[in-house]
């Protein structure tokens, strides 16, 4: 299939979910169990749309690298057993490891509580040619924080506001 005709595929099932402008945004609005109209029988045809997608970001990778400008930061944040290596791990399955920086966002260090809340992502962003992969990002922490800060004098969380 030409390029242009999985581009264009890619985007169809795209475009929903893409959020360009926060204001009136609100994810309660979003069916978590939407499938883009594919059926449990048609596996099979969303199986192809995943694999041009992987074809399409692995060519995409090859230009990333070529280009020695850019890089790419993706962001995944859900709730504990919600899929997120998963989709990492098939996503990203046709792209070359080496040109890749997955960091896993857990409980801070001791030395992320010294800092404010954003100090640990700035450690860690993607270089130039790569493609940068957040696992959960600092947005957890500040959800977490904000909701023990409030609830507990004990102050868990430091830094931040």
């Amino acid at each position: 299939m030409p390029r242009k005709e999985i581009i264009d595929r890619i985007e169809k099932f795209v475009e929903p979910y893409r959020v360009t402008k926060g204001k009136g945004f609100r994810l309660k609005d979003i069916d978590p169990g939407d499938t883009r109209k594919l059926k449990s029988d048609q596996k099979d045809e969303a199986q192809a749309v995943l694999a041009q997608g992987v074809e399409w970001l692995a060519e995409e990778q090859d230009k990333l690298y070529a280009q020695d400008r850019w890089s790419v930061l993706l962001v995944f944040q859900a709730m504990d057993a919600a899929g997120k290596d998963s989709t990492i791990k098939h996503v990203m399955s046709g792209v070359n490891p080496q040109g890749c920086q997955v960091y896993s966002f857990k409980s801070p260090s001791p030395e992320e509580l010294d800092h404010d809340f954003l100090w640990r992502t700035t450690k860690v962003p993607a270089r130039a040619r790569r493609i940068g992969i957040f696992n959960r990002s600092y947005y957890e922490e500040v959800l977490v924080c904000g909701s023990t800060r409030r609830s507990s004098p004990a102050r868990s969380c430091r830094g931040g506001s």
